[in-house]
């Protein structure tokens, strides 16, 4: 099946270990349409009965339903990703507040609404929600108060519907990524909506999409519910918890260049 996400795309086969049958996953963002496209053909090309393709904008309520809707007429959900993204990169109080709305209905509406439709579905299998968060939503990132904003967002609401829903079969696999190669920073906004003016900052190794997806899926496999991938994004976070003043200096240094945006 398809969802939108990060223009770079996640995905693998996973086996379901209650059904004994092969669900494939995928995942992609309107701005990555293209290689979705592509993907999802070749995948297609392999066994066309597995594979479903969707383009459409994640936040658009009446297109959200026609998929909830689609979703549900295929009678069986396993496993719903919410990867979908978008990021600013603007000093907060520069930015618009168009970009902050725009950002958080990508970042926190989106998925919420997506999955809240696909409850039902995921009740009936012992399904699984994976949301692809970010560090930012543990930690500031300068440059990114409304994409901080909306993955911690994100955190609270399944970390609570986590909670809410253990009992119905339903599980939540959070993942908190550090910087990753995909679209969703080349098409990151500006203060004015408009494409950033300058490339990222970023600290750590910049990792693969495929590089992710192997982490996720093995953390799905084990039945993890939290998935720090990498030993840079464990650091910061117990850095800012622990020397938040330390942590906002280096962070200043790092990403200097977002305060000249």
């Amino acid at each position: 099946m398809s969802r939108h996400g990060h223009g770079g795309s996640y995905e693998r086969s996973h086996r379901d270990h209650h059904t004994d049958h092969w669900c494939r996953i995928r995942v992609g963002l309107v701005f990555g349409a293209v290689a979705l496209a592509e993907k999802s053909a070749q995948l297609a090309s392999e066994d066309r009965t597995r594979v479903l393709h969707y383009a459409l904008d994640i936040t658009d309520e009446t297109a959200r339903d026609r998929l909830l809707q689609d979703i549900a007429e295929g009678g069986r959900l396993d496993v719903l990703i919410n990867n979908a993204g978008i990021t600013h990169r603007s000093p907060a109080a520069r930015t618009d507040m168009t970009v902050f709305r725009q950002v958080m209905a990508v970042d926190w509406e989106a998925p919420v609404a997506l999955t809240l439709g696909c409850l039902p579905l995921l009740r009936e299998s012992g399904g699984c929600v994976i949301n692809v968060g970010s560090m930012a939503g543990w930690m500031p990132v300068l440059g990114r108060a409304g994409y901080c904003s909306a993955k911690a967002a994100l955190t609270q609401f399944f970390e609570v519907l986590r909670a809410e829903v253990a009992d119905q079969g339903i599980r939540v696999l959070m993942v908190y990524p550090s910087f990753l190669a995909t679209p969703i920073e080349t098409n990151a906004l500006g203060f004015d909506g408009k494409p950033a003016a300058h490339a990222r900052s970023s600290v750590g190794k910049v990792r693969s999409a495929d590089w992710m997806a192997d982490r996720i899926f093995e953390a799905l496999a084990r039945g993890k519910k939290r998935l720090f991938p990498d030993r840079f994004t464990v650091f910061a976070s117990l850095l800012w918890r622990l020397a938040p003043n330390t942590y906002h200096r280096l962070m200043r240094r790092r990403f200097a260049v977002e305060l000249e945006s």
